[in-house]
Protein backbone atom coordinates (compact mmCIF):
# COMPACT_ATOMS: atom_id res chain seq x y z
CA UNK A 1 0.00 0.00 0.00
CA UNK A 2 1.13 3.56 -0.72
CA UNK A 3 0.63 6.01 1.69
CA UNK A 4 1.32 9.78 2.07
CA UNK A 5 -0.48 12.79 3.04
CA UNK A 6 -2.21 15.92 0.91
CA UNK A 7 -3.00 19.33 1.95
CA UNK A 8 -1.57 20.25 5.37
CA UNK A 9 -0.86 16.89 6.03
CA UNK A 10 -4.45 16.27 6.75
CA UNK A 11 -5.40 14.00 4.09
CA UNK A 12 -4.12 10.20 3.63
CA UNK A 13 -3.36 9.09 0.48
CA UNK A 14 -4.27 5.67 0.43
CA UNK A 15 -4.15 2.99 -2.72
CA UNK A 16 -3.14 -0.53 -3.41
CA UNK A 17 -1.83 -1.74 -7.16
CA UNK A 18 -0.47 -5.22 -7.80
CA UNK A 19 2.26 -5.84 -9.60
CA UNK A 20 0.64 -7.19 -12.09
CA UNK A 21 -2.03 -4.07 -12.17
CA UNK A 22 1.36 -1.92 -12.44
CA UNK A 23 2.54 -3.68 -15.01
CA UNK A 24 -0.71 -3.41 -17.36
CA UNK A 25 -1.06 0.19 -16.24
CA UNK A 26 2.47 1.13 -17.18
CA UNK A 27 2.06 -0.74 -20.59
CA UNK A 28 -0.86 0.67 -21.52
CA UNK A 29 -1.08 3.74 -20.61
CA UNK A 30 2.41 5.72 -21.52
CA UNK A 31 3.66 8.69 -20.07
CA UNK A 32 5.04 11.16 -23.19
CA UNK A 33 8.76 12.73 -23.10
CA UNK A 34 8.39 16.08 -21.81
CA UNK A 35 10.36 18.87 -22.58
CA UNK A 36 13.93 19.07 -21.44
CA UNK A 37 14.95 21.45 -18.26
CA UNK A 38 16.09 24.69 -19.41
CA UNK A 39 17.31 27.47 -17.21
CA UNK A 40 14.78 30.04 -17.77
CA UNK A 41 13.68 33.57 -16.85
CA UNK A 42 11.64 33.91 -13.66
CA UNK A 43 9.87 36.61 -13.15
CA UNK A 44 8.81 36.04 -9.23
CA UNK A 45 12.61 35.71 -8.76
CA UNK A 46 13.69 39.40 -10.46
CA UNK A 47 14.06 42.46 -8.48
CA UNK A 48 12.14 45.52 -9.65
CA UNK A 49 14.15 47.90 -12.15
CA UNK A 50 16.18 44.74 -13.19
CA UNK A 51 16.57 44.87 -17.35
CA UNK A 52 16.23 41.48 -18.70
CA UNK A 53 16.86 39.86 -22.53
CA UNK A 54 15.11 36.43 -22.95
CA UNK A 55 13.06 34.00 -25.45
CA UNK A 56 9.65 33.39 -24.62
CA UNK A 57 6.14 32.33 -25.91
CA UNK A 58 3.19 34.27 -26.77
CA UNK A 59 0.42 32.95 -24.87
CA UNK A 60 -1.91 36.02 -26.03
CA UNK A 61 -2.95 39.69 -26.81
CA UNK A 62 -4.62 42.48 -26.54
CA UNK A 63 -5.15 46.07 -27.12
CA UNK A 64 -6.16 48.29 -23.81
CA UNK A 65 -6.62 51.84 -23.44
CA UNK A 66 -5.19 53.68 -20.30
CA UNK A 67 -7.44 56.46 -18.73
CA UNK A 68 -6.08 59.24 -20.98
CA UNK A 69 -6.92 57.12 -23.79
CA UNK A 70 -3.38 56.00 -24.84
CA UNK A 71 -3.45 52.95 -26.45
CA UNK A 72 -0.93 49.83 -25.56
CA UNK A 73 -0.55 46.32 -25.74
CA UNK A 74 -1.47 43.99 -23.18
CA UNK A 75 0.39 40.66 -23.25
CA UNK A 76 0.92 37.17 -21.76
CA UNK A 77 4.13 35.58 -22.35
CA UNK A 78 5.34 32.15 -20.91
CA UNK A 79 8.16 30.17 -20.33
CA UNK A 80 9.35 27.20 -18.20
CA UNK A 81 8.93 29.26 -15.37
CA UNK A 82 5.41 29.87 -16.20
CA UNK A 83 3.18 32.79 -17.37
CA UNK A 84 4.73 36.10 -17.76
CA UNK A 85 2.39 38.89 -17.94
CA UNK A 86 3.78 42.07 -19.79
CA UNK A 87 2.68 45.38 -21.82
CA UNK A 88 4.09 47.62 -24.30
CA UNK A 89 3.52 51.30 -24.87
CA UNK A 90 2.36 53.13 -28.20
CA UNK A 91 5.84 54.80 -28.96
CA UNK A 92 6.69 55.90 -32.10
CA UNK A 93 3.44 53.43 -33.27
CA UNK A 94 5.15 50.55 -31.61
CA UNK A 95 1.44 49.10 -31.00
CA UNK A 96 0.32 48.91 -35.18
CA UNK A 97 3.84 47.90 -35.72
CA UNK A 98 3.51 45.03 -33.36
CA UNK A 99 0.45 43.89 -33.89
CA UNK A 100 1.41 42.07 -37.15
CA UNK A 101 4.18 39.81 -35.57
CA UNK A 102 2.12 39.01 -32.68
CA UNK A 103 -0.56 37.74 -35.16
CA UNK A 104 1.82 35.56 -37.37
CA UNK A 105 4.74 34.67 -34.94
CA UNK A 106 4.90 31.93 -31.78
CA UNK A 107 8.35 32.84 -29.96
CA UNK A 108 10.18 36.01 -29.17
CA UNK A 109 13.48 37.27 -28.17
CA UNK A 110 12.15 39.87 -25.55
CA UNK A 111 13.99 43.22 -24.01
CA UNK A 112 12.35 44.36 -21.02
CA UNK A 113 12.06 46.22 -17.48
CA UNK A 114 10.74 44.46 -14.63
CA UNK A 115 7.78 46.60 -13.00
CA UNK A 116 6.02 45.94 -9.77
CA UNK A 117 2.69 47.64 -8.90
CA UNK A 118 0.52 46.76 -5.77
CA UNK A 119 2.69 43.87 -5.14
CA UNK A 120 2.36 42.03 -8.70
CA UNK A 121 5.02 42.24 -11.16
CA UNK A 122 5.28 42.73 -15.03
CA UNK A 123 7.58 43.41 -17.45
CA UNK A 124 7.25 46.73 -19.26
CA UNK A 125 8.65 45.77 -23.02
CA UNK A 126 10.78 47.73 -24.90
CA UNK A 127 11.53 45.45 -27.85
CA UNK A 128 10.41 42.39 -29.32
CA UNK A 129 11.71 39.71 -32.30
CA UNK A 130 10.38 36.74 -33.86
CA UNK A 131 12.95 34.08 -32.77
CA UNK A 132 15.30 33.30 -36.02
CA UNK A 133 16.36 29.52 -34.53
CA UNK A 134 14.62 26.47 -34.83
CA UNK A 135 12.48 25.57 -32.24
CA UNK A 136 10.01 23.58 -31.58
CA UNK A 137 7.80 26.07 -28.99
CA UNK A 138 7.12 22.78 -27.20
CA UNK A 139 10.69 23.44 -25.29
CA UNK A 140 9.66 26.25 -23.76
CA UNK A 141 6.22 25.54 -22.06
CA UNK A 142 5.76 25.20 -18.27
CA UNK A 143 5.47 21.52 -17.29
CA UNK A 144 4.43 19.87 -13.53
CA UNK A 145 7.80 19.02 -11.81
CA UNK A 146 5.83 16.24 -9.81
CA UNK A 147 6.19 12.47 -10.97
CA UNK A 148 3.65 11.65 -13.67
CA UNK A 149 4.21 7.98 -13.15
CA UNK A 150 3.40 8.01 -9.52
CA UNK A 151 0.09 9.82 -10.76
CA UNK A 152 -0.69 8.49 -12.98
CA UNK A 153 -0.58 4.71 -10.75
CA UNK A 154 -2.57 6.85 -8.30
CA UNK A 155 -5.40 7.65 -11.00
CA UNK A 156 -6.01 4.11 -12.30
CA UNK A 157 -5.43 2.74 -8.85
CA UNK A 158 -8.89 4.55 -7.90
CA UNK A 159 -10.64 3.80 -11.50
CA UNK A 160 -9.98 0.28 -11.13
CA UNK A 161 -11.53 0.27 -7.83
CA UNK A 162 -14.79 1.42 -8.75
CA UNK A 163 -17.81 -1.02 -9.92
CA UNK A 164 -19.41 -1.38 -13.01
CA UNK A 165 -20.32 -0.11 -14.86
CA UNK A 166 -18.39 3.57 -13.47
CA UNK A 167 -14.58 1.07 -13.96
CA UNK A 168 -15.73 0.27 -17.98
CA UNK A 169 -16.55 4.03 -18.17
CA UNK A 170 -13.46 5.80 -16.82
CA UNK A 171 -10.92 2.96 -18.30
CA UNK A 172 -12.76 3.30 -21.93
CA UNK A 173 -12.69 6.90 -21.93
CA UNK A 174 -8.59 6.73 -20.78
CA UNK A 175 -8.31 4.29 -23.52
CA UNK A 176 -10.00 6.49 -26.09
CA UNK A 177 -8.17 10.37 -24.58
CA UNK A 178 -5.29 9.27 -22.51
CA UNK A 179 -2.84 10.73 -24.85
CA UNK A 180 -4.63 14.04 -24.49
CA UNK A 181 -5.45 13.90 -21.11
CA UNK A 182 -2.14 13.00 -19.70
CA UNK A 183 0.50 16.17 -20.93
CA UNK A 184 -2.87 18.48 -20.60
CA UNK A 185 -2.73 21.99 -18.79
CA UNK A 186 -5.96 22.52 -16.59
CA UNK A 187 -5.92 25.93 -17.24
CA UNK A 188 -4.03 29.29 -18.90
CA UNK A 189 -3.93 30.79 -15.69
CA UNK A 190 -4.46 31.26 -11.88
CA UNK A 191 -4.22 27.00 -10.94
CA UNK A 192 -2.89 24.01 -12.82
CA UNK A 193 -1.23 26.16 -15.69
CA UNK A 194 1.56 24.02 -17.02
CA UNK A 195 1.64 20.33 -18.89
CA UNK A 196 0.11 17.47 -16.80
CA UNK A 197 -1.69 20.27 -14.86
CA UNK A 198 -5.09 18.06 -15.76
CA UNK A 199 -3.66 14.63 -14.32
CA UNK A 200 -2.43 16.24 -11.41
CA UNK A 201 -5.55 18.45 -10.64
CA UNK A 202 -7.87 15.40 -10.89
CA UNK A 203 -5.71 13.23 -8.94
CA UNK A 204 -6.35 16.08 -6.31
CA UNK A 205 -9.99 16.15 -6.06
CA UNK A 206 -10.48 12.26 -6.07
CA UNK A 207 -8.06 12.70 -3.10
CA UNK A 208 -10.47 14.84 -1.16
CA UNK A 209 -13.12 12.92 -2.35
CA UNK A 210 -11.79 9.89 -1.20
CA UNK A 211 -11.24 11.70 2.32
CA UNK A 212 -15.22 13.07 2.56
CA UNK A 213 -16.80 10.05 1.60
CA UNK A 214 -14.63 7.26 2.54
CA UNK A 215 -12.04 8.17 5.34
CA UNK A 216 -14.22 10.61 7.53
CA UNK A 217 -17.16 9.18 9.38
CA UNK A 218 -19.75 11.26 7.00
CA UNK A 219 -19.48 13.74 4.71
CA UNK A 220 -20.47 17.07 6.55
CA UNK A 221 -18.04 16.15 9.37
CA UNK A 222 -14.76 16.01 7.17
CA UNK A 223 -16.28 19.11 5.05
CA UNK A 224 -16.28 20.67 8.30
CA UNK A 225 -13.10 19.52 9.45
CA UNK A 226 -11.22 20.70 6.25
CA UNK A 227 -12.93 24.46 6.83
CA UNK A 228 -11.48 24.39 9.54
CA UNK A 229 -7.92 23.88 8.56
CA UNK A 230 -8.59 26.41 6.10
CA UNK A 231 -9.72 29.04 8.84
CA UNK A 232 -6.30 28.14 10.33
CA UNK A 233 -3.81 28.28 7.08
CA UNK A 234 -6.24 32.00 6.57
CA UNK A 235 -5.05 33.07 9.62
CA UNK A 236 -1.66 31.88 9.61
CA UNK A 237 -1.30 34.00 6.21
CA UNK A 238 -2.81 37.30 8.05
CA UNK A 239 -0.08 36.75 10.82
CA UNK A 240 2.81 36.51 8.17
CA UNK A 241 1.40 38.88 6.22
CA UNK A 242 2.06 41.16 9.64
CA UNK A 243 5.66 40.29 9.96
CA UNK A 244 6.53 40.41 6.38
CA UNK A 245 8.31 43.29 5.22
CA UNK A 246 5.99 43.44 1.86
CA UNK A 247 3.22 45.91 1.08
CA UNK A 248 1.19 43.54 -0.70
CA UNK A 249 0.80 39.46 0.55
CA UNK A 250 -1.11 36.92 -1.58
CA UNK A 251 -4.18 35.38 0.83
CA UNK A 252 -4.60 32.13 -1.31
CA UNK A 253 -7.60 31.30 1.45
CA UNK A 254 -9.09 34.97 1.38
CA UNK A 255 -13.09 35.14 1.00
CA UNK A 256 -13.41 31.21 0.63
CA UNK A 257 -14.65 30.52 4.09
CA UNK A 258 -17.91 32.14 3.69
CA UNK A 259 -18.24 30.54 0.38
CA UNK A 260 -17.58 27.00 1.74
CA UNK A 261 -20.37 27.61 4.71
CA UNK A 262 -22.79 27.99 2.07
CA UNK A 263 -21.98 25.07 0.35
CA UNK A 264 -22.17 23.16 3.25
CA UNK A 265 -25.32 24.72 4.18
CA UNK A 266 -26.62 23.22 0.76
CA UNK A 267 -25.45 19.90 1.77
CA UNK A 268 -27.96 19.47 4.89
CA UNK A 269 -31.12 19.44 2.32
CA UNK A 270 -29.94 16.19 1.40
CA UNK A 271 -28.65 14.98 4.83
CA UNK A 272 -30.55 11.63 4.97
CA UNK A 273 -29.21 10.75 1.04
CA UNK A 274 -26.28 8.40 0.60
CA UNK A 275 -23.12 9.49 -1.82
CA UNK A 276 -23.01 7.46 -4.84
CA UNK A 277 -19.20 7.60 -4.72
CA UNK A 278 -18.73 5.46 -7.83
CA UNK A 279 -20.34 8.02 -9.85
CA UNK A 280 -18.40 10.71 -8.14
CA UNK A 281 -14.96 9.22 -8.85
CA UNK A 282 -16.21 8.85 -12.48
CA UNK A 283 -17.42 12.11 -12.58
CA UNK A 284 -14.29 13.92 -11.36
CA UNK A 285 -12.99 12.06 -14.06
CA UNK A 286 -15.10 14.29 -16.40
CA UNK A 287 -15.58 17.40 -14.58
CA UNK A 288 -12.66 18.83 -16.36
CA UNK A 289 -12.01 16.60 -19.25
CA UNK A 290 -13.46 18.87 -21.11
CA UNK A 291 -10.21 21.19 -21.46
CA UNK A 292 -9.11 19.14 -23.75
CA UNK A 293 -10.81 21.04 -26.31
CA UNK A 294 -11.19 24.08 -24.36
CA UNK A 295 -7.22 24.85 -24.49
CA UNK A 296 -4.87 25.24 -27.12
CA UNK A 297 -0.88 24.49 -26.73
CA UNK A 298 1.95 23.88 -29.28
CA UNK A 299 2.00 20.36 -29.21
CA UNK A 300 -1.43 19.90 -29.09
CA UNK A 301 -3.14 17.50 -31.38
CA UNK A 302 -7.10 18.37 -33.04
CA UNK A 303 -7.55 14.69 -32.60
CA UNK A 304 -9.93 15.34 -29.85
CA UNK A 305 -12.24 17.54 -31.94
CA UNK A 306 -12.04 14.82 -35.17
CA UNK A 307 -13.27 11.98 -31.98
CA UNK A 308 -16.20 14.36 -30.75
CA UNK A 309 -17.23 15.26 -34.40
CA UNK A 310 -15.98 12.46 -36.76
CA UNK A 311 -17.15 13.76 -39.94
CA UNK A 312 -16.40 17.63 -39.49
CA UNK A 313 -13.98 19.59 -42.05
CA UNK A 314 -11.17 20.87 -40.24
CA UNK A 315 -8.70 22.12 -43.47
CA UNK A 316 -8.84 25.73 -42.11
CA UNK A 317 -8.68 24.84 -38.31
CA UNK A 318 -5.34 22.70 -39.00
CA UNK A 319 -3.59 25.90 -39.82
CA UNK A 320 -3.86 27.70 -36.54
CA UNK A 321 -0.43 28.93 -34.53
CA UNK A 322 -0.11 27.30 -31.32
CA UNK A 323 2.55 28.40 -28.84
CA UNK A 324 1.76 29.10 -25.17
CA UNK A 325 -1.17 27.92 -23.48
CA UNK A 326 -4.10 29.68 -24.60
CA UNK A 327 -8.28 29.43 -25.66
CA UNK A 328 -8.88 27.46 -28.45
CA UNK A 329 -10.28 29.55 -30.79
CA UNK A 330 -13.08 26.52 -31.20
CA UNK A 331 -13.35 25.06 -27.69
CA UNK A 332 -13.72 28.65 -25.96
CA UNK A 333 -16.97 28.70 -27.44
CA UNK A 334 -18.83 25.76 -26.31
CA UNK A 335 -16.56 25.55 -22.78
CA UNK A 336 -15.19 22.42 -20.60
CA UNK A 337 -18.17 22.11 -18.95
CA UNK A 338 -20.26 21.21 -21.83
CA UNK A 339 -17.59 19.18 -23.76
CA UNK A 340 -17.30 16.96 -20.39
CA UNK A 341 -21.07 15.90 -20.63
CA UNK A 342 -20.60 15.13 -24.36
CA UNK A 343 -17.67 13.15 -23.80
CA UNK A 344 -19.31 11.25 -21.31
CA UNK A 345 -22.17 11.15 -23.77
CA UNK A 346 -19.88 9.27 -26.38
CA UNK A 347 -17.98 7.02 -24.33
CA UNK A 348 -21.60 5.33 -22.83
CA UNK A 349 -23.03 5.22 -26.80
CA UNK A 350 -19.66 4.29 -28.38
CA UNK A 351 -18.75 1.63 -26.01
CA UNK A 352 -22.17 0.52 -25.97
CA UNK A 353 -22.23 0.42 -22.21
CA UNK A 354 -25.26 0.10 -20.16
CA UNK A 355 -26.31 1.82 -17.38
CA UNK A 356 -29.00 3.68 -15.87
CA UNK A 357 -30.85 6.58 -17.05
CA UNK A 358 -30.51 8.13 -13.39
CA UNK A 359 -27.07 7.34 -13.39
CA UNK A 360 -26.40 9.05 -16.39
CA UNK A 361 -28.07 12.11 -15.48
CA UNK A 362 -26.23 12.14 -11.77
CA UNK A 363 -22.98 11.86 -13.50
CA UNK A 364 -24.08 15.11 -16.10
CA UNK A 365 -25.43 17.10 -13.15
CA UNK A 366 -22.05 17.29 -10.98
CA UNK A 367 -20.35 17.93 -14.42
CA UNK A 368 -22.42 20.49 -14.82
CA UNK A 369 -22.66 21.67 -11.49
CA UNK A 370 -18.78 21.97 -10.70
CA UNK A 371 -18.49 25.23 -10.27
CA UNK A 372 -20.63 25.90 -8.10
CA UNK A 373 -22.66 29.63 -8.95
CA UNK A 374 -23.91 30.37 -12.15
CA UNK A 375 -21.21 33.28 -11.92
CA UNK A 376 -18.47 31.03 -12.11
CA UNK A 377 -19.68 29.28 -15.00
CA UNK A 378 -21.46 26.69 -13.16
CA UNK A 379 -24.17 25.27 -15.72
CA UNK A 380 -27.28 24.41 -13.57
CA UNK A 381 -28.57 27.63 -10.39
CA UNK A 382 -27.03 25.29 -7.80
CA UNK A 383 -25.95 22.06 -7.44
CA UNK A 384 -29.23 19.42 -6.67
CA UNK A 385 -27.29 16.42 -5.12
CA UNK A 386 -24.96 15.76 -2.28
CA UNK A 387 -22.78 14.38 -5.15
CA UNK A 388 -22.93 17.44 -6.93
CA UNK A 389 -22.11 19.96 -3.73
CA UNK A 390 -19.78 17.90 -3.04
CA UNK A 391 -17.50 17.59 -6.52
CA UNK A 392 -17.59 21.28 -6.70
CA UNK A 393 -16.35 21.83 -3.10
CA UNK A 394 -13.23 19.51 -3.83
CA UNK A 395 -13.31 21.37 -7.06
CA UNK A 396 -13.06 24.59 -5.23
CA UNK A 397 -10.88 23.49 -2.70
CA UNK A 398 -7.50 21.66 -5.14
CA UNK A 399 -8.06 24.43 -7.22
CA UNK A 400 -6.87 26.80 -4.55
CA UNK A 401 -5.14 24.54 -2.46
CA UNK A 402 -2.66 24.69 -5.60
CA UNK A 403 -1.77 28.05 -5.36
CA UNK A 404 -0.19 27.20 -1.78
CA UNK A 405 2.30 25.58 -3.63
CA UNK A 406 5.70 26.86 -5.02
CA UNK A 407 6.53 26.27 -8.88
CA UNK A 408 8.74 23.52 -8.13
CA UNK A 409 6.57 21.68 -6.16
CA UNK A 410 3.90 21.53 -8.75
Amino acid sequence: MTQLTYFYDMIPIQYEVSDELAAHITSTFSLPPLPEETASFDLNQSKKGTTITTRVLLNEFEIRQTKTKKSFLKITFSNQAGNIPAKMWDNNGAVLNTIPLLEKEAIFDIHAQVDEFNGYKSLTINSLAPCQDQIDPFQLLAYTKQDLSQLRLELFAYLYELKEPFQQISIQAMEQLWDAFRLSPAAKGHHHNYLGGLLKHTVGLMRFCRYIVLQEENPFKAVMKLINKIETQYKLEIWDSLKSDDQVSSFVWKDTIDHLYHMLQGMTAHKFDDVHYDALITSILFHDIGKLMEYDYAGKSLDIFRYLYPTAHFAENDTRKQAGITMDPLGVLIGHIPYGVLLLTKIIEEKKISISMEEIHLMSHCILCHHGLPEWGSAVRKPLNLEGYIIHIVDYLDSRYENTETFDQK
